[in-house]
């Protein structure tokens, strides 16, 4: 495979990226380690891979996050190269050092390139050095409540609170009113010290309604960068994205063509390597502004893939054993349009917080140019300790509302039975009016769904739950009495993988 030779990976996640890692290996030839916490002893990552390592306990610490054991599972399996997917371990510049100190391949960009981009404030720096537009702001006001105020008095209300280190929406708050700036600031630093040992903030002027544009970078080693093109990520809620799609209904040629080159000289200037992805927000006069680089596989990625005709997985293999790119701007060729949908285990009529349990049944929708990316299996135990994500719909057509029906018919033939979803949620959104013209920002979950609530399922899909609720329950082996029918299966449920334990495809 080049300078490097990879036969054996050991796959740092779980959930869905983990499969998709594991099946891009499967059609290299290349062999795959699975490691997995007590929690997910027989999830289908574990069941799929090729060898399994276990962790520790379900907790993050001790497993997905713990460093040490990552590194020990792949030096006991023989593993030349480390995946970390997205989430976890992905963007931690001491997990990719201490791969390269165990001489393991690790399939992303280097420690020190993460280290800097992942700064917030360093990673602004750097484009606007290259003279990519940044949005204005403070990078560093300081952490005393005085200078905060400062920063924000000198750029004018609103603005937004930013974690500096970290990502995914933690540690920012939107701020309109002074009086209101140390509870908000407050809340933001404890938040981010939470997910990311780091409560420094930083403070940029608050776009109001933009449009939330990214895009898809690859570079190898041998100094080639290339962009893939666009993804629209402006359908969130509390930042986080909930629908992506390929290209953006907004870009033409030549806004493309801008967005790329800007994306590409921030890349070369941080002296990028692997996948990546450089995020920028969109004012409502088309101005672009960088926000931040991804260092990592995107959770949206299948949308890129799909347009492009480009397995980002095996381009990420593949530049990290060396090899040279083989693609020039030129190349690429986007093609059609793909919306991604993402699956979670979340109960809409509880503020959409995490809903785990055992999934009773399971359809994944089977239409022509339609991709379920999906972690889960019946009988599987989803638990509460990790993102609830469960799935990713993708659909591809070859025009923007095409693709549209395509997804909206998935979804209405997706049938998870057992931990809530946001399923209907989804199709309401793609549903929307506002959704097929393109008019997206941001705010559309808030100004278009804000009073949304979930119609009751009908009659026939709770009598067929309460049925397999009812069969799993009174499992062999179960000492529960009869009584009302639960939703969710009691833990007697006779998982057949159970009795498989250890077996390898």
């Amino acid at each position: 495979m080049g300078a490097v030779d990879v036969t054996k990976i050991l796959v740092a996640n779980r959930g869905e990226i983990a499969v998709r890692i594991i099946r891009a290996c499967r059609e290299l030839g290349i062999a795959t380690v699975a490691v997995y916490s007590e929690a997910d002893a027989l999830a289908p990552h574990v069941l799929l891979a090729d060898e399994a390592v276990p962790l520790g306990p379900p907790e993050p610490a001790q497993s997905y996050l713990h460093i040490g054991r990552m590194v020990e599972a792949a030096r006991r399996t023989g593993a030349q190269a480390v995946h970390p997917g997205y989430g976890f371990l992905s963007e931690n510049p001491d997990f990719a050092a201490a791969c390269g100190e165990a001489s393991l391949t690790f399939i992303g960009p280097p420690a020190a390139v993460i280290r800097a981009l992942g700064d917030k404030s360093r990673a602004r720096r750097l484009a606007a050095g290259v003279g990519v537009p940044i949005v204005p702001g403070a990078d560093d006001p300081g952490t005393g409540e005085g200078a905060l105020r400062e920063a924000v008095l000198r750029l004018g209300l609103p603005v937004l609170l930013k974690a500096a280190a970290g990502g995914g929406g933690k540690g920012m708050r939107t701020v309109r009113d002074a009086a209101d700036l140390e509870i908000q600031a407050q809340a933001a630093r404890r938040e981010a010290t939470a997910a990311f040992g780091d409560g420094t903030l930083l403070v940029e002027k608050l776009i109001e309604r933009p449009r939330h544009i990214e895009v898809q970078i690859l570079a190898d080693t041998h100094g080639n960068v290339v962009h893939l093109g666009e993804r629209e990520c402006s359908v969130q809620r509390r930042y986080q994205k909930v629908v992506e799609e390929s290209p953006s209904p907004l870009a033409d040629d030549a806004f493309r063509a801008a967005l790329g080159e800007a994306a590409v000289r921030v890349a070369q200037a941080a002296g990028y390597v692997n996948a990546g992805t450089v995020e920028f927000l969109v004012d409502d006069r088309r101005n672009f502004y960088f926000l931040e680089v991804n260092t990592r596989l995107q959770v949206e990625h299948p949308v890129t893939e799909m347009v492009a005709g480009v397995d980002l997985v095996q381009a990420q293999i593949r530049v990290a054993a060396g090899e040279v790119l083989g693609l020039r701007q030129d190349d690429v060729a986007l093609r059609g349009w793909a919306i991604e949908c993402r699956v979670y285990a979340e109960d809409p009529e509880a503020g959409f917080a995490p809903s785990p349990g055992r999934v009773l049944h399971l359809y994944e929708p089977q239409l022509p140019g339609v991709r379920v990316d999906s972690g889960i299996r019946a009988g599987q135990d989803i638990p509460v300790h990790y993102d609830p994500i469960l799935s990713k719909v993708i659909a591809w057509a070859p025009t923007r509302s095409a693709a549209i029906r395509r997804m909206s018919q998935a979804l209405r033939e997706y049938v998870i039975l057992g931990p809530r979803t946001n399923l209907l949620h989804l199709r309401a959104i793609v549903d929307h009016p506002s959704f097929a013209a393109g008019d997206l920002s941001t705010q559309f979950l808030p100004d278009h769904l804000g009073e949304w609530r979930s119609p009751a399922p009908p009659l026939e899909v709770l009598a067929v739950a309460a049925v397999l609720a009812e069969s799993t329950r009174q499992a062999p082996g179960s000492s529960r009495r009869r009584g009302p029918c639960p939703i969710v299966a009691s833990p007697a449920f006779a998982d057949p993988w159970d009795r498989l334990r250890g077996w390898r495809p």
